[in-house]
């Protein structure tokens, strides 16, 4: 090649870099004009597969628009104090994604409306409610929490918000399919914790330099947080589309499959489990309650199970939700809720089941208390849903004694 030609070519890959700088710079300029940005809330946990990001804060986008501050100590709650202040009742909220409430603003989550509401009803004593929700967590997470993170803040209550859409599901890796979160499982008859999601590839590539050098780049330029959600987007598109190739270009062994993707595996929690990985996953929820109950009780603490509500349990139309069931083969909306209820009965521990409280304000008031915009109905609980549970989880607090 002559020198005429390699300095051709040079000019040609200098003005290539030199225009995507430019475009590069552009769209980053205009994305933050426009208020875009998608941040990573989440960082590796050797404990738990991942945690929130203490000190961040920005605003979160999918579902609805909320601005999201996680505190110091990586609660998504204001800053609490470690020591217990005197004359005061904590209780401490553990669970997941409807715990967190990323969907919302922080003042109009439940457990801020729950604080408001018992202090109003306990002129004594400050009550003092700190949230310890993960968006994903299951049972084995929320137990770690209960251990690892919730005791050093001495609370005297301590409120497990049980999502039974997820939750058993997310306690069965058969069921779960994750890779980079811990798991109990069952060890000669005994319920041990298994941790080797640390040697997964994809949780030792977050810890690597590698994967430490990519949230860089997410959290400092727009544009590669918007390239990182169009890429989940796409992925997301192709699964649904996957889902509903034409039976035609399905193979017979593939068909069982399909409807079950249709339902979406969650939506077997409302029958009675029929194969092994369900049965399993139910077993090792039991057993990790179980385990929930006489942790809080070493430490003297009282605790209160509540099952929340899924979209279709409090749809105010009577017809919407028998069509559902009729399609899931389901008896009861309320299977899990009923039988969550009856491992409590058996321990001695309270379990409150609040769905159906919500759907008697729901028909009553004609409203639905799940998801935003066009999804009304479906996904987590609205700035309605998180108002009326806060109120009824309040009274109940109130009117039987639990603050004493």
């Amino acid at each position: 090649m002559t020198l005429s030609k390699r300095s051709t070519r040079f000019r040609r890959l200098a003005l290539m870099l030199f225009s995507t700088i430019v475009s590069l710079l552009i769209a980053e300029t205009a994305l933050r004009v426009i208020g875009y940005s998608f941040l990573e809330f989440y960082v590796p946990d050797n404990s738990r597969g991942y945690a929130l990001r203490p000190g961040i804060s920005g605003w979160y986008h999918k579902e609805n628009d909320a601005y999201v501050q996680i505190n110091s100590h990586g609660l998504r709650d204001r800053e609490h104090e470690i020591n217990k202040p005197a004359n005061t009742v904590r209780i401490a909220i553990v669970g997941d994604s409807y715990a967190e409430a990323l969907q919302v603003s922080q003042e109009a989550t439940f457990w801020s409306i729950l604080e408001k509401r018992l202090n109003e009803c306990s002129p004594d004593k400050r009550v003092e409610v700190i949230n310890f929700g993960v968006s994903g967590y299951g049972t084995t997470q929320e137990l770690i929490t209960l251990r690892e993170q919730v005791w050093k803040y001495s609370p005297d209550i301590v409120l497990l918000a049980f999502t039974t859409y997820n939750d058993i599901m997310d306690n069965g890796r058969a069921l779960k399919k994750a890779t980079d979160v811990p798991y109990f499982v069952y060890n000669d008859n005994q319920l041990v914790l298994d941790n080797s999601f640390r040697s997964s590839a994809d949780f030792r590539w977050r810890q690597s330099a590698v994967g430490r050098a990519s949230g860089w780049l997410r959290d400092h330029f727009r544009v590669v947080q918007a390239i990182l959600e169009a890429h989940r987007a796409l992925r997301l598109k192709l699964a649904s589309w996957r889902v509903h190739e034409e039976p035609s270009k399905q193979t017979p062994g593939t068909q069982a499959q399909v409807r079950a993707e249709e339902l979406g595996a969650e939506n077997y929690v409302y029958v009675e489990p029929k194969d092994k990985d369900w049965n399993d996953a139910w077993h090792v929820t039991e057993d990790l309650l179980k385990q929930f109950h006489e942790e809080v009780q070493a430490h003297h603490s009282k605790l209160l199970v509540v099952t929340l509500s899924n979209g279709i349990q409090v749809v105010p139309n009577p017809k919407t939700r028998a069509d559902f069931m009729q399609r899931v083969g389901a008896r009861d909306l309320f299977y899990a809720d009923k039988r969550v209820k009856a491992v409590g009965d058996s321990e001695g521990f309270e379990v409150f089941n609040l769905a159906p409280q919500l759907l008697s304000f729901a028909e009553q008031n004609h409203v639905l208390l799940h998801g935003f915009g066009s999804d009304l109905g479906s996904g987590h609980w609205n700035e309605k849903g998180h108002m009326v549970a806060g109120e009824i989880l309040s009274k109940k607090f109130c009117d039987e004694g639990w603050l004493k």
